[in-house]
């Protein structure tokens, strides 16, 4: 089904005044969630802290790292990623490699995304899918969708599915999402969703439905930064995506995915409130299974630029620091990265990687020619991908072992 979402701008806030009215906080079970305490950690204290931190601060962390006896905090994770760790990188690299290898020995978790929508009521600023861009919009029909799946298992043999979608409620809320999940199950064992951020009791029914994991980014943890990314529409409201990740924990869905988008602000600011956040949520729900991703923002051609550039070396420390800060986390990596980089750094920390990424309604068999999102990087076929990582020394898993037992 084709749609335009021309005259429909109003649909989100609309939306989100009717969520907020029937569900006037919706934080968590334990009274709030992580947007209720925040704001006891100030920005600008969080980057000085990064900046301020010294190699003889680096070398303790490190010295405790090694002894693995109590986790790192998220202050002591801040100082990793500070300049001052860079001549400590090859140290830092062995032990990320060292701590990935003994709890997910030396495998890469496959996985494929799949667009089912690129219908937007928001107007985030970055986003290809933005509300105001002129273009027909794309939202697959269920047989559209199976044709989708059909496509996919005949790349490879993919078993992990992300299913995409723009935030349009009436298009693609939890009915319609729903019935993607049936259409999905008989393709693919586990199913995860990255899609609007919805109500607790939605995540329940969808996990009832096949739903095994649910990917969010919270974009940017910059509060008054967030509001001018995301002027209008459901995605513009801080609170409600920032608790969103509380209303997963409560729904019981098996693993949440994390992330912001890095260069929308200072990505040394958003990682350690990435990692608060992910502690924060780790005490709470601990029967549940994380991921984290570092998407960096680049130049785009529509004129956005990041206000600040993440480089490789940077990515790489970030990397590092997360797996010494956290040894249980997937750490993922998409088709936005170079195949050169996503090659040398599989073998570093990551645990999992898409291949094979279309990222536009249908780009596998329906639409080809619909809007993307954004541009892949590394556009190898997922046989190529899963011989580089041969080549590396690792072996590609194509299914989540822990939810055999869940179908």
């Amino acid at each position: 089904m084709r749609t335009s979402v021309e005259n429909n701008s109003a649909e989100g806030n609309a939306t989100a005044r009717r969520v907020f009215a029937s569900d006037p906080c919706p934080g968590s079970l334990f009274g709030h969630g992580f947007a209720d305490v925040i704001g006891q950690y100030d920005w600008d204290e969080t980057l000085k802290m990064v900046e301020k931190a010294t190699e003889a601060d680096v070398r303790k962390v490190l010295a405790k790292a090694r002894r693995n006896v109590n986790p790192l905090s998220p202050d002591e994770f801040a100082v990793l990623i500070s300049e001052s760790a860079d001549p400590y990188m090859e140290d830092m690299a062995r032990l990320s490699r060292r701590y990935t290898q003994e709890r997910f020995g030396k495998t890469i978790s496959m996985y494929i995304p799949m667009y089912v929508s690129n219908a937007c009521t928001n107007k985030c600023v970055y986003c290809g899918f933005n509300h105001d861009n002129p273009f027909t919009r794309k939202t697959l029909t269920l047989e559209e969708v199976e044709n989708e799946c059909k496509a996919i298992r005949r790349l490879g043999p993919f078993e992990n599915l992300l299913i995409v979608s723009g935030e349009y409620p009436s298009l693609t809320g939890v009915e319609y999402l729903e019935k993607v999940l049936h259409v999905c199950r008989p393709y693919f064992h586990n199913l995860t969703i990255e899609v609007m951020p919805m109500k607790a009791r939605d995540y329940h029914r969808l996990t009832r439905s096949g739903l095994n994991g649910v990917v969010c980014f919270q974009e940017t943890y910059h509060k008054e930064a967030y509001r001018k990314y995301h002027p209008q529409g459901m995605k513009s409201h801080f609170e409600w995506r920032l608790n969103g990740f509380d209303r997963m924990g409560e729904a019981g869905v098996h693993k949440i995915g994390m992330g912001a988008l890095l260069g929308l602000e200072d990505w040394r600011g958003d990682a350690v409130m990435l990692a608060r956040h992910l502690r924060f949520l780790q005490k709470r729900y601990w029967r549940t299974r994380f991921s984290v991703n570092f998407p960096r923002m680049r130049p785009s051609e529509s004129g956005f630029q990041p206000k600040s550039l993440i480089s490789d070396r940077q990515l790489a420390r970030l990397t590092f620091a997360f797996r010494i800060f956290d040894h249980d986390a997937d750490i993922s990596y998409s088709t936005r990265e170079a195949p050169a980089y996503r090659d040398h750094i599989l073998s570093l920390g990551v645990t999992s990687m898409s291949a094979g990424s279309q990222t536009e309604p249908g780009g596998y068999a329906t639409s080809p020619e619909a809007l993307e999102q954004f541009e892949v990087s590394d556009s190898r076929c997922p046989a190529d991908v899963a011989d580089a990582i041969r080549r590396n020394g690792y072996e590609p898993v194509w299914k989540d072992w822990d939810q055999v037992y869940d179908i």
